[in-house]
């Protein structure tokens, strides 16, 4: 059986252009439909990959009103569809905001069926990547996945990645470097994953949150009757984790007292439970992190330097997201599937200026907050497109620094520019060139001066 044909839908009113739109592509199923009514039915049954568009349509033929109706339509109905438009001479105005509005690609009147061609196929398999992208992401979201689920396309990040992979599988201590949110015990969960200990525990616990009254008893255990309340005996999270991994977050937290006794056992590799006078032998790999400076703590005199040196044998450091190139709107759109699929199946994408608020955003609270964020605007979309308003910007965001450098200034304003046409093409490069009214080689010239990545 001769596999099914990839179905093409045109938008287009004038019958000669659809019968020769329809003679030129036998190796597409072709769609007509000559107005809104009939584009938006065709679209919810057949579903198209790829969409041709013409942005004069019945009963507005000189205008454009009725083809960005269709345009917006189907940006809500399938925003995954690849949608190229159709721009006559000095349409230039209606063909970027077209492209603001969702769509992929334009094609200029008089149409040239070879290179209409070429821009329709490559649509077809830019479509059928991000499919298997897709398929990809949710094949790989399981436990077992590497580095616990991280996501990234930042080279930053990746370099991180790179790291915690050489470390796995050895036993030094590392220490993971980072603002709050940023990800460190997705981190160490990935190294653990990544490890010959994968099939033993890990046992995360964050220092900050236990009173200190309470953290030696919750790492080392406790004995039957070593102190009021302890009723039966306890192991501690270094024993619960025998033969795996324990995390230490937030490790400047732990007072000096306990600071000696987590020293003896990283030296030593043995321990004794609160109460207890037997030594028990232990096989733990310790992963900490913290945010704080402990440098500088070591020179105030409230973290040890020979414990210092003992946890940090490796250091990872870990960048903030608003370092991270394109990777808010990458884990943004990760979120707002997750969510969507629990709380608000009708939610299929972001709006335009929902986009541009994510990628100009600076997160100071890093991917915990783009999380909460996403959560937030799932559940109080109304629509299937969250915006701008769903994720709480307002467009009051705090101006950047004054810069009264000319030259600064102007690299400041092209960076920022650049990053939000690459953010809204999702690294399409004709695109994003078109976007910013510049030709392909400019662009590429700009990315590499301001050291930028598609």
């Amino acid at each position: 059986m001769a596999d099914k044909k990839p179905t093409l839908l045109v938008v287009e009113d004038d019958e000669g252009l659809q019968a020769q739109l329809k003679w030129a592509y036998e190796d597409f199923d072709v769609v007509i439909a000559g107005d809104r009514e009939s584009a938006i039915a065709a679209l919810r049954s057949e579903m198209p990959a790829v969409v041709t568009l013409d942005l004069g349509l019945p009963p507005d033929p000189d205008g454009t009103t009725e083809g960005f109706a269709v345009l917006d339509a189907i940006m809500e109905l399938k925003p995954d569809t690849k949608v190229i438009v159709a721009s006559g001479h000095g349409a230039r105005e209606s063909a970027l905001q077209a492209i603001e509005r969702g769509a992929y690609d334009f094609y200029q009147k008089p149409v040239d069926i070879d290179a209409l061609g070429l821009i329709v196929r490559r649509a077809f398999n830019l479509h059928e990547i991000e499919q298997e992208n897709r398929r990809l992401l949710a094949s790989t979201s399981g436990d077992k996945t590497v580095l616990g689920r991280l996501i990234t396309g930042a080279p930053e990040m990746v370099k991180v990645a790179r790291t915690i992979e050489r470390v796995a599988s050895t036993s030094v201590s590392v220490m993971l470097l980072g603002a709050s949110g940023t990800g460190k015990e997705l981190l160490a969960q990935g190294l653990h994953d990544a490890s010959d200990r994968a099939d033993g525990p890990f046992v995360a616990i964050n220092c900050a949150a236990i009173p200190e009254n309470l953290l030696e008893s919750e790492l080392f255990g406790h004995e039957k009757g070593a102190f009021t309340g302890a009723v039966k005996t306890t192991e501690g999270k270094i024993e619960s984790a025998n033969g795996g991994t324990l995390f230490l977050d937030e490790v400047g937290d732990i007072p000096l007292p306990l600071q000696v006794k987590l020293l003896r056992f990283l030296q030593e590799r043995t321990i004794e439970r609160i109460g207890g006078r037997k030594t028990i032998a232990v096989d733990t790999r310790i992963v900490c992190a913290t945010h704080q400076n402990l440098e500088s703590m070591i020179g105030e005199g409230t973290f040890r330097e020979d414990l210092f040196y003992r946890l940090a044998e490796i250091v990872v450091r870990i960048p903030g997201l608003a370092e991270r190139h394109g990777d808010a709107i990458l884990l943004a759109k990760a979120f707002l599937k997750k969510f969507a699929a629990e709380m608000n199946p009708s939610v299929t994408g972001f709006a335009p200026d929902a986009l541009t608020a994510v990628d100009s955003h600076e997160w100071p609270g890093n991917v915990r907050e783009l999380e909460n964020r996403v959560k937030r605007a799932v559940i109080m979309a109304d629509g299937k497109l969250v915006n701008a308003e769903d994720l709480d910007f307002t467009g009051d965001e705090d101006e950047d620094a004054e810069v009264l450098n000319l030259k600064a200034a102007r690299e400041q304003a092209d960076r920022k520019v650049i990053r939000h046409a690459l953010a809204r093409s999702e690294g399409n490069i004709s695109s994003t060139a078109k976007l910013l009214g510049i030709s392909r080689p400019t662009l590429y010239d700009l990315l590499k001066q301001y050291d930028l990545h598609a």
